[in-house]
């Protein structure tokens, strides 16, 4: 081996070639003007199903995206193979802004926020009357977040053949949110299916609920036969439903009785997003302020609170506001019930 001592000739020693090579990097990333349009229908693994035209492509997402991921719901730009074949992959380069956001945590203390689905119009919170109990902790913190997103809420009631809806309908009545009741045999013949239906033509629905209420049940009488999922059952002994669903699904709506996603798709009628069952709805994320704004009529009795107001304080001039005759006291009484939601777990 040569050595060499304290004073060599730089000449002499032998240089490795710069791997990288020399010419400079540069920051400019290709614009993709000619990309083509597409919707992200579910994820699985860092593989991204979308619906580009009339067909359905495998794609992932491009490095020069950075950490920013593309969720169900999301309306992205692809280049690359588009053709849907066996083995094709495309690249998702873009991802286009979003017009509503429902996020949730694992826990009120979990800093870090999860996207469920990007781009719905309506959350539909759904909830058996009976087998398993129906948990309104949980319903009030999901209509939390729906009020955060900008969507709007659908309470759904499964199995009223089990339970009367009556006490749900209390509790919620006074905040004017939409509901449907269904049975079981209802759900068999297809009657649930079509008063749902109702509420979800020509939007994008995202349906959420913990195990074993029938969730997935209700999305499978709503969409083509070939694209329905499996379901489960209820644990007799722990009361829970089993997790049959272990991704958000985006799925078109039946609509004229098409049996094709391409079909529907083109027909506009709606999609359904289809979601794992939750048995935790975290709201770390929600800012508190931004509940009020699902109650315009008290929304402006808020002007003389003092700063910082919790809404749910001695010194708060919603009660004033109230007590003038400005709303009514039981639209109060539901806004800090639904404040009071983030501060307390869903089974207290």
């Amino acid at each position: 081996m040569r050595r060499y001592g304290k004073h060599t000739d730089e000449d002499d020693i032998r240089q490795r070639p710069n791997r990288k090579g020399t010419r400079p990097r540069t920051h400019i990333r290709p614009a993709h003007q000619d990309a083509a349009e597409g919707m992200v229908l579910t994820v699985d693994r860092g593989r991204l199903t979308c619906l580009v035209g009339d067909r359905t492509v495998l794609a992932m997402k491009a490095r020069e995206l950075g950490r920013k991921a593309a969720v169900v719901g999301d309306r992205v730009a692809l280049v690359g193979d588009l053709s849907g074949k066996k083995d094709s992959l495309a690249r998702i380069v873009r991802i286009e802004d979003r017009t509503s956001v429902l996020r949730r945590t694992a826990d009120d203390d979990d800093p870090f926020e999860r996207v469920v689905v990007a781009n719905a119009d309506q959350l539909a919170i759904v909830t058996a009357l009976a087998d398993p109990e129906p948990r309104p902790r949980l319903i009030d913190r999901c209509l939390v977040a729906a009020f955060d997103a900008g969507l709007t809420p659908l309470l759904v009631m499964t199995k009223s053949d089990l339970a009367p809806p009556d006490k749900l309908l209390e509790l919620y009545g006074h905040l004017e949110i939409p509901y449907v009741v269904t049975s079981r045999e209802e759900l068999k013949t297809g009657d649930a299916a079509r008063v749902v239906q109702d509420h979800l033509d020509g939007k994008i629905t995202a349906f959420v609920g913990h195990s074993g209420v029938g969730k997935t049940t209700l999305v499978n009488a709503l969409v083509p036969e070939d694209l329905r999922r499996t379901t489960g059952h209820v644990n007799a002994v722990t009361g829970r439903g089993r997790h049959t669903t272990t991704s958000a699904l985006a799925l078109p709506l039946t609509g004229g009785g098409g049996t094709s996603r391409s079909s529907e798709a083109e027909s506009g009628g709606g999609w359904v997003i289809d979601t794992p069952g939750v048995r935790s709805f975290g709201l770390a994320h929600i800012d508190p302020s931004r509940v009020i704004l699902a109650f315009p009529d008290l929304e402006p009795g808020t002007v003389n609170c003092p700063r910082a107001c919790s809404h749910d304080e001695p010194d708060c001039a919603l009660d004033e506001w109230v007590a003038e005759g400005h709303a009514d006291p039981a639209r109060l009484y539901s806004l800090r019930r639904l404040l009071s939601t983030r501060e307390r777990k869903e089974g207290d």
